[in-house]
């Protein structure tokens, strides 16, 4: 069956008072753009509590549901049949050929579910079940009601049209993105930063990234597969963008002249600082990192409240509790796990301690930091400088 529209359901936003509409018509923002990326036209429109999708040229009912699902915000895709008002006779008879239409084979359960969200429709909700239900059982007798656990749940919603649909694809949730400021992720080619970026896009959040390349210590493949990473992220939270910062030149200082059991933490700091100069020159609110407490040597708790002490805005951690199965799990599910598995290292192991510090102190990291005094802050604006900037769709 084609459908001439897709009933577009939320959740969370039901429950935002007055400023709902903000939040509807960010959702409705980003299902357009999400949709031109798909052959044929769409009308995207709002009315009491729903959003449609209204189909004006022929499309791929694949291909537009897979798009939707890539938009935050929305709770449940439904392909819908849309009807004039032409009385309740006219009503039923359309039921009844939706699901001979929709359901080849008959022998299944199910249940009416009816909503009058006009109140002048002369037929109440209650009865509207039970006399659907007995014109399904009229034609199709093999069909049973179960009022527990249908096999076909039959969804009539009694708005300014009519509205008939049984399925129900669900769509990731979470927040439409933009409606909760921004922010920026540090990027690596690992598995965990961007599961981090999308779940925190996922609340609503606008993603730049920034990414710390070290050449030549590290390849233009590794600096590729960071900007696929960005790409498939983008598919849910709109263009990214990326900036790429050369951070070979800090990385041999620190090498050169810390210890090399503190080169992890003290790198990270370096990483950090540079980020939030860059996500405060952007606009960003925050920074956001894949970190897992206890992964590694610099996840510990120490390690990361000695990362956080040179850090004035608010990190973000949505992994924090994760276990690595975890991560991957949802890796899998967004499509980065395999672009992240590809064997381009995002660092050179020549800056990988041996024996990393687990359980660092502030003061004795701050205390082997003075030894870069020197050259750092040169070093710092030089990498800023470096700055490549990708807007990556």
């Amino acid at each position: 069956m084609k459908y001439p529209a897709f009933l577009i359901k939320y959740a969370e936003i039901a429950i935002k008072g007055k400023n709902r509409y903000v939040f509807e018509d960010a959702l409705m923002h980003r299902i357009k753009l999400a949709l031109k990326y798909t052959d044929g036209e769409f009308a995207v429109t709002k009315s009491q509590g729903r959003v449609y999708v209204n189909c004006l040229t022929d499309y791929d009912e694949d291909e537009v549901i897979a798009a939707l699902q890539t938009v935050f915000g929305i709770n449940a895709i439904c392909p819908v049949v849309k009807l004039a008002d032409e009385g309740f006779d006219k009503l039923c008879e359309e039921a009844v050929r939706y699901i001979d239409e929709e359901y080849p084979d008959k022998n299944r359960t199910f249940k009416v579910f009816a909503k009058r969200a006009r109140k002048t429709y002369p037929v109440r909700s209650t009865e509207m079940n039970c006399a659907l239900g007995e014109a399904i059982l009229g034609a199709f007798p093999e069909m049973k009601v179960d009022v527990h656990e249908p096999e076909i749940e039959l969804h009539v919603e009694v708005r300014e049209d009519i509205y008939i649909y049984s399925r129900q694809v669900p769509g990731p949730g979470g927040m439409p993105v933009g409606t909760n400021g921004k922010a920026m992720l540090l990027l690596s080619g690992g598995i965990d930063s961007p599961v981090a970026g999308y779940m925190i896009a996922k609340r609503g959040v606008k993603i730049d990234a920034v990414y710390f390349h070290a050449p030549p210590y590290t390849s233009e493949r590794a600096k590729q597969k960071v900007i696929d990473l960005a790409k498939i992220v983008a598919k849910y939270t709109g263009t990214i963008c990326l900036h790429v910062i050369n951070f070979t030149d800090i990385q041999l200082a620190i090498y050169e002249k810390c210890p090399h059991e503190e080169l992890t933490i003290i790198m990270r700091r370096y990483m950090m600082r540079i980020a939030e100069r860059i996500a405060l020159e952007n606009g960003c609110l925050g920074l956001i990192t894949g970190e897992s407490i206890g992964q590694v040597a610099s996840q510990t708790v120490q390690s990361l409240a000695v990362t956080n002490e040179v850090c004035t805005l608010p990190v973000f951690r949505p992994l924090i509790g994760f276990d690595k199965q975890e991560i991957i799990e949802v890796s899998e599910k967004i499509g980065t796990f395999e672009t992240s598995i590809l064997p381009y290292e995002d660092c050179c192991t020549i800056f990988v301690a041996k024996h990393p510090v687990t359980k660092p102190e502030a003061k004795i990291i701050r205390r082997s930091e003075t030894k870069l005094a020197d050259c750092i802050d040169e070093l710092v604006e030089k990498a800023i400088e470096t700055d490549e900037v990708l807007n990556v769709i």
